[in-house]
């Protein structure tokens, strides 16, 4: 009997034990969260500045304002001035076309929330290939070559020649009708054969605007025989 309250006595010690590691646990993670919120507040800063030329000092509107291995950033409105939330340590890149990039790291020891920087971009100088612009010789080598200039044809000429009666001519006898004309055709034929039902059709022999296009027809060699 005594040996099961012993048991008994070191079952209630380990539970009160427990309970007291469970109670000093709770009451610590507090205290963590709170100093991990405090050390991350400390370390994020508001990044505010203006970036300009090296040379003449003038804003430089649209400058991308990128951090280094985060995937955001901003852009300089139009006199050169950017803000945006960085941390203490971060790298901010400054790129522009026709400027060279430059970076610029943010400082760990900075005090307060905010800080602010000028940026000079300096122009990125590009070297293109020499031109070398020539007269012409004579008057008369330029009139003979001005005449003689194959000018390539604009959009409107190449439609007009696309346009042509003779060329579309040569297309209708050529090309092989496609799927739509082929329908629309069968269409027409159906709804002029409905449109003629119960009744003879119309001879086209005594038409004088037929006999006219079958003369324009002939004229034309509409009804030669093609040369394979």
């Amino acid at each position: 009997m005594n040996q099961g309250i012993k048991q008994k006595n070191v079952g209630l010690r380990e539970m009160k034990r427990s309970i007291l590691y469970l109670v000093l646990f709770t009451a610590m993670i507090p205290l963590a969260s709170r100093g991990q919120f405090e050390k991350l507040k400390d370390s994020v800063i508001q990044l505010y500045g203006v970036v300009m030329t090296a040379d003449s000092l003038v804003g430089l509107p649209s400058v991308s304002v990128m951090i280094v291995g985060q995937n955001r950033g901003t852009f300089t409105n139009d006199q050169g001035v950017f803000s945006i939330v960085v941390n203490k340590g971060d790298q901010v890149v400054f790129s522009s076309i026709g400027y060279k990039s430059k970076t610029a790291e943010i400082p760990r020891d900075i005090e307060g929330s905010q800080y602010s920087l000028i940026q000079l971009m300096v122009t990125d100088t590009m070297y293109l290939p020499v031109t070398i612009i020539r007269p012409r010789p004579t008057r008369e080598q330029f009139e003979r070559d001005f005449v003689n200039k194959d000018i390539p044809a604009d959009m409107l000429e190449i439609a007009r020649q696309n346009t042509e009666e003779s060329k579309r001519r040569i297309l209708a006898r050529s090309l092989p009708t496609d799927g739509r004309e082929a329908a629309n055709l069968n269409l027409r034929n159906v709804a002029n054969r409905q449109y003629y039902a119960g009744q003879a059709p119309p001879q086209n022999i005594f038409n004088p605007f037929a006999w006219s296009e079958f003369i324009k027809a002939w004229k034309r060699g509409d009804y030669k025989k093609k040369n394979n």
